[in-house]
């Protein structure tokens, strides 16, 4: 089967670098027409004839609209972002003396629970029991997502190239293609 995974446009949050996971916000102007500009020199994937879902977030449905326009889809909250809980909405350089934060982000990152929020761990769960679904249907499939979930899929099923979370994001608008088969997985970056 092939599943292609695409990461929303840029947001306010990504451009001013706050932590952004529950809050749903919209694409920014500049995410809008960054998409736009790709779009009139990228050939995005053909998703003809695939079952097509996204996290059901502003950003990933104007995401879809913005690409491809009204597409039959689904959405499903197992692959929204991590709950940042009171950490939404903040930057580094606002909370990095906040006792809460620093004991947030030191130590071990993938079980530390955001206060209010969940842990990497809790979120990772939740997007590969939203991928086993995917994969036991056996279609093919559009996901449009976000960054930490692209990054879960992608470490589940390429353990073998031993790469963080954050080399496996991809740039706002770009994304993955994956053939999955019997004998093995493959994919390319667009």
């Amino acid at each position: 089967m092939k599943l292609i995974l695409m990461r929303h446009g840029k947001t306010e949050a990504n451009e001013k670098r706050l932590y952004c996971g529950k809050t749903d916000i919209s694409l920014s102007d500049k995410g809008k027409n960054e998409l736009l500009q790709k779009k009139s020199e990228v050939q995005f994937p053909d998703i003809s004839g695939m079952s097509v879902i996204t996290s059901g977030m502003k950003r990933c449905e104007e995401t879809l609209y913005v690409i491809y326009g009204i597409v039959p889809h689904s959405a499903d909250a197992s692959f929204c972002e991590m709950d940042f809980g009171k950490f939404e909405m903040r930057s580094y350089d606002e909370m990095k003396n906040d006792p809460e934060y620093i004991a947030w982000i030191s130590g071990d990152n993938e079980a530390n629970v955001a206060p209010g929020g969940e842990s990497g761990n809790m979120m990772k769960k939740r997007v590969l029991e939203g991928l086993q679904r995917i994969l036991s249907s056996q279609s093919d499939t559009f996901l449009v997502t976000h960054g930490g979930v692209i990054a879960d899929i992608m470490e589940f099923l390429f353990s073998s190239e031993n790469k963080n979370r954050y080399e496996w994001q991809p740039q706002a608008g770009g994304g993955y293609i994956l053939d999955i088969t019997e004998s093995g997985n493959s994919y390319k970056a667009f």
